[in-house]
């Protein structure tokens, strides 16, 4: 399964707050916990190595939707989350950020001699992959963040990052070992990026014979160029706009969770109890899991489960955040010990929703729906970078 594809990532500083970051760990641990138990190890895998995935599961997780951060924050926050239990995982993340980055070979090293993989071969890839993408491709981006995702079979992931300066944008690379059979010849899943129109590409087809002498790497098994190369656009403005959101997908969501009750549906009484907004937080948590390839083409959309951190849509609901996270650790724990219902509720939601989604026509406004978020954010302990959600003040009519 090859998926590949290129988007405009604006460049964000700054740092993901305490109270985010915390609750981006567990989630995203509990979200690779559910991948792993329904799908396997190679399908983490795949999942980290399709741009369209990695963006909406950042923004599901609170992160700004649109922006470079999602790719430092996520990486850091499941690297913390993951390796403490990795042994029983299977699943290892090696880098990072900066001088992170280059602790990749030793980690991989340490790695190799518990698990009995070929430290050797791994490091290669490691540093192959980054020198393709730092110096086979000049395209004016400088990688300043490498990450080795590796699950304890011997298949990896990579997702790296480059800055360009001078305009302030940031390009993603994402590698799977799934797809390849040449680290220059066409060899990644897909390029995160702004583009630029013509740029010195060695690693294309086309330049075969400009490899010659350049790199002491056999390509003769090379993978055909990719035909199903599709383009993710991320511009620049923070707030969520009606152009950024598959209004039928999200209208559907936004009629289930709210209009309806668990109990009209009997596959989600495991659900019983849980309020509109946190059925909402879940119902895209659990299309991050369970969802197709195909419904990961508007991150914006996922965005609507718990906001962002810099306040778009709206600010992140940490009480809905909090019940989403309960919700899903209690659903693991139970389904370790042989009772999957609450998990299988999750996914029957998603299911449900896919359903509807079929005969609705949107009739709704997408400000709207943001609006009311911001005005009940401070019920749901809404929170920002820039502080507290507060109450909205009554407004006073004048006669005058």
């Amino acid at each position: 399964m090859k998926r590949s594809g290129t988007a405009d990532l604006p460049l964000h500083y700054g740092k993901v707050p305490p109270w985010l970051y915390e609750r981006m760990s567990v989630l995203g641990l509990s979200i690779i916990e559910v991948i792993l138990m329904d799908y396997g190890k190679d399908e983490v895998l795949r999942r980290l190595a399709d741009p369209f995935w990695f963006q909406s599961f950042g923004a599901v997780m609170g992160m700004d939707w649109h922006s470079s951060g999602i790719t430092t924050s996520v990486m850091g926050a499941l690297k913390r989350s993951i390796n403490p239990n990795s042994q029983s995982l299977g699943i290892y993340i090696c880098g990072g950020k900066g001088k992170f980055s280059r602790e990749t070979p030793s980690e991989l090293i340490r790695i190799a001699d518990k698990t009995g993989l070929n430290g050797t071969e791994l490091v290669r890839a490691s540093k192959l992959s980054a020198k393709v993408d730092n110096t086979a491709i000049q395209d004016g981006y400088q990688l300043y963040l490498h990450n080795f995702v590796l699950s304890d079979n011997g298949n990896w992931s990579v997702i790296q990052q480059g800055m360009h300066e001078s305009d302030g944008t940031a390009r993603r690379y994402h590698w799977h070992s799934e797809n390849i059979k040449s680290f220059i010849e066409e060899p990644h899943t897909g390029i995160n990026g702004i583009s630029r129109g013509e740029i010195l590409n060695l690693t294309a087809s086309e330049a075969s014979e400009n490899r010659k002498g350049i790199l002491d790497i056999s390509h003769t098994d090379s993978v055909n160029v990719m035909s199903d190369f599709s383009r993710l656009i991320l511009p620049a403005h923070h707030d969520v706009r009606t152009s950024d959101v598959d209004l039928k997908r999200l209208g559907a969501l936004l009629y289930i969770t709210r209009e309806q009750q668990p109990q009209n549906f009997e596959d989600l009484l495991m659900l019983e109890g849980v309020g509109p907004r946190t059925m909402q937080s879940l119902a895209l948590v659990s299309e991050v899991i369970h969802g197709a390839p195909s419904r990961f083409k508007d991150p914006a959309r996922f965005s609507f489960a718990h906001g962002g951190k810099d306040g778009h849509p709206f600010p992140v609901p940490t009480k809905t955040y909090d019940e989403s996270i309960d919700i899903l650790r209690k659903g693991i724990e139970k389904s370790k010990l042989g009772n999957s219902d609450k998990l299988k509720s999750l996914n029957k939601l998603h299911q449900i929703i896919t359903t509807a989604e079929k005969d609705f026509t949107p009739d709704f406004d997408i400000q709207e729906v943001i609006e009311e978020e911001r005005q009940n954010s401070w019920q749901f302990g809404g929170k920002a970078v820039f502080g507290d959600a507060q109450k909205p003040k009554p407004i006073q009519l004048s006669l005058f």
